[in-house]
């Protein structure tokens, strides 16, 4: 009898965890790899944060914290969420954990029994599905191709509603295409929602600070105040404030699951750090002039990142409006040979083609519920975005293109359940 449980046969590995691990074998071999595949900002942590982690440390606030997180950050979430969201909440509404993913996780075990359903619209973020498989939940993911922005329409969410629908998720910047709901597209799916009362919403908020071009960022309950009831509000303070190793996620919802969700914390990691909490209150109630200077840094690596995509033969992408990735098509390369004469038959094909060629990283589309596609972070420096992209031309124009026209794949094949 093997030690594993049938529970953790059903979840997949991480995509983009596995190709770091790659990336970092190959840079140990002495590879010049750059790694285009990790959502993770190349900017240090502001200075003012760390000093309020170091000054929390210096206080002796290194104990153990209330499980859903210290007092003055949760009402400080409180504050952040009235006045960038116009969202009422009160403090035992509010909950702190390690990192969005372990939000993320509180939320479907506290909430999801077998046979219950949560709609996933593809592309999607890679951990979504695992996660509700490890609650014994079930995926029904919804494709919403390029040509409707990889967005979900008012009217494919209703038809994949069944009686036995839980969540909708709903990722806005999204990872792993940058496009965003602006106010009259969730006004649409709010619309749709209020037919079926029985499903609840997760808004999956991480990147609202990262959007460009004058976007306006609107989150669910505040465009549908009748549908807070039944909305779970996250956000975190990893990719604004580059602070994905202080592990610092949060929440806001109602009492009842926030309740759930803080027993379910409570007996698996407890409290997040001390010092982290620390850190994650100056961030959200400190000075925020520097996501100014960030943002438009941002927008210049995706204009750039844009520019040299879409002049390689064989790839086209459309333009995010936040985060920091591109959701790249690579459907004219689909059928194309290697110099060595292999066949590149799928996204992941061509990612491992880049890869083993030109030690680029990428992340293939499949991984996020979409081929032929893969994904581009253009969270770094100018000079490696440009090296990365010229290698990634130079593997392309290597290649010995299809003569026969490639018939698109644009989803994953139907509703999995």
């Amino acid at each position: 009898m093997g030690l594993t449980s049938k529970r953790v046969q059903k979840v997949k590995p991480s995509a983009t965890l596995a190709l770091v691990a790659k990336a970092s074998e190959l840079k140990a071999e002495g590879k010049d790899v750059i790694s285009l595949s990790v959502g993770e900002p190349d900017f240090d942590t502001p200075d003012h944060i760390k000093d309020a982690a170091k000054k929390a440390m210096d206080q002796g606030k290194t104990k153990y914290t209330p499980v859903p997180g210290t007092p003055d950050l949760r009402k400080a979430i409180v504050e952040k969420f009235k006045k960038e969201n116009n969202l009422e909440y009160e403090v035992d509404q509010v909950m702190v954990s390690t990192g969005g993913k372990q939000v993320l996780f509180n939320a479907f075990m506290a909430s999801l029994d077998e046979g219950d359903e949560v709609i996933i619209p593809a592309p999607y973020w890679v951990s979504y599905p695992e996660m509700v498989a490890m609650a014994d939940g079930g995926s029904v993911i919804v494709d919403c191709p390029e040509e409707d922005n990889f967005k979900l329409t008012a009217a494919k969410l209703e038809s994949a509603i069944t009686a036995k629908t839980k969540w909708l998720v709903l990722n806005s910047p999204s990872n792993p295409t940058g496009m965003a709901y602006d106010k009259t597209e969730l006004e649409a799916l709010a619309e749709a929602l209020r037919k079926h009362p029985h499903v609840n919403i997760l808004s999956d908020d991480i990147y609202e600070h990262l959007t460009y071009d004058g976007f306006k960022f609107h989150t669910l309950a505040e465009v549908a105040p009748d549908l807070k009831d039944r909305t779970l509000t996250m956000n975190g303070v990893s990719k604004a404030y580059s602070m994905t190793g202080w592990r610092i996620g949060y929440c806001a919802g109602p009492k009842d699951l926030i309740k759930a969700m803080t027993k379910i914390q409570g007996q698996s990691t407890s409290n997040a750090s001390s010092i982290s909490q620390a850190a994650a209150l100056e961030a959200i109630t400190g000075d925020q002039s520097f996501l100014k200077e960030w943002t438009k840094t941002f927008k210049e690596r995706r204009d750039l990142v844009m520019s040299k995509l879409n002049a390689i033969d064989g790839i086209t992408c459309i333009q995010p409006q936040g985060a920091f990735y591109i959701f790249a098509s690579c459907e004219g390369l689909i059928g194309s040979e290697t110099p060595d004469g292999k066949k590149i038959e799928s996204d992941e094909d061509f990612a491992a083609y880049i890869l083993e060629t030109q030690y680029v990283t990428l992340v293939h589309g499949g991984a996020f519920g979409m081929s032929p596609y893969f994904r581009i972070s253009y969270a770094l420096s100018k000079e490696d975005l440009e090296k990365a992209c010229d290698r990634i031309m130079k593997a392309c124009q290597s290649l010995q293109r299809p003569h026969a026209p490639v018939v698109k794949n644009t989803g994953t094949g139907g509703p999995r359940r």
